[in-house]
């Protein structure tokens, strides 16, 4: 039942070049830097990440994905990530846009052994109509376009049909958590880490604080340990390590 690993480097060693890896986070918030780094230090490539952004300040998914490691994003967001746009506007990534809501049920659905469910966000777009460029040529022409999706109406309201999302592996980051898994997020690093820890098939978590078992009120936590297979704790200087992306003061 103790699931700690001495090392982020050694808990993602058996994560291979072309997995499909769902990683949590917000903006900045709740990334699991230390994680990503470790992926990054491994030489692992051709990945398909599942987030709803891809980093930002070279921080985050954007170790990888300014190393040419990425090879498709699934997500909602990005944002003010340059690079980001450059590769997908090259044709160097491959990018589904899907709405943020969506991704954030498509991977619990997906966790929860529910394979496809029906939303009305995205009915009448080409989210349910297909057409949205996927991978461009490199030329300004789409090279691979989504496909169409089904839509079905109830009581007199359309709906498109989204599928679960499994992935090879998850990493998140909790700001608690003890040796059976169990995982606490603060804020908005809740946002996308619980649904995230549920997809991945190999969930792997770095904790800003480690407890003994016991030590969380089972009324608080998150995540489930059942959702976890490793768990890392995170040194003081690595688990004060937070970025702000855009630091707003009042006079």
């Amino acid at each position: 039942m103790d699931k700690v690993v001495a090392t982020a480097v050694e808990a993602v060693a058996d994560v291979p070049d072309g997995a499909s890896v769902a990683v949590g986070g917000f903006g900045l918030s709740g990334v699991p830097n230390e994680l990503i780094r470790a992926l990054y230090e491994r030489g692992v490539g051709g990945l398909s990440v599942v987030s709803n952004n891809c980093g930002a300040m070279e921080s985050g998914l954007a170790v990888l994905l300014a190393a040419g490691r990425i090879a498709r994003v699934t997500g909602s967001y990005i944002g003010a990530n340059r690079e980001f746009a450059r590769q997908y506007l090259a044709g160097e990534l491959e990018v589904e846009l899907i709405p943020q809501g969506t991704l954030a049920e498509r991977l619990r659905a997906g966790g929860a052994g529910i394979p496809a469910f029906y939303t009305p966000a995205g009915v009448g777009t080409q989210v349910a109509e297909g057409g949205l460029p996927w991978r461009y040529d490199g030329s300004g022409g789409v090279a691979l376009a989504s496909p169409a999706k089904e839509v079905r109406e109830f009581d007199g309201v359309q709906y498109v049909l989204e599928r679960g999302i499994r992935t090879d592996f998850a990493l998140v980051r909790a700001a608690l958590g003890d040796r059976h898994g169990n995982l606490v997020f603060n804020r908005s690093a809740r946002n996308f880490n619980p649904p995230a820890a549920m997809a991945g098939r190999v969930t792997i978590a770095e904790v800003e604080e480690l407890v003994e078992p016991g030590a969380i009120d089972p009324d608080t936590v998150h995540v489930p340990g059942v959702f976890v297979q490793r768990v890392v704790a995170l040194s003081p200087g690595q688990a004060a390590d937070k970025r702000i992306e855009r630091r707003t003061v009042s006079g």
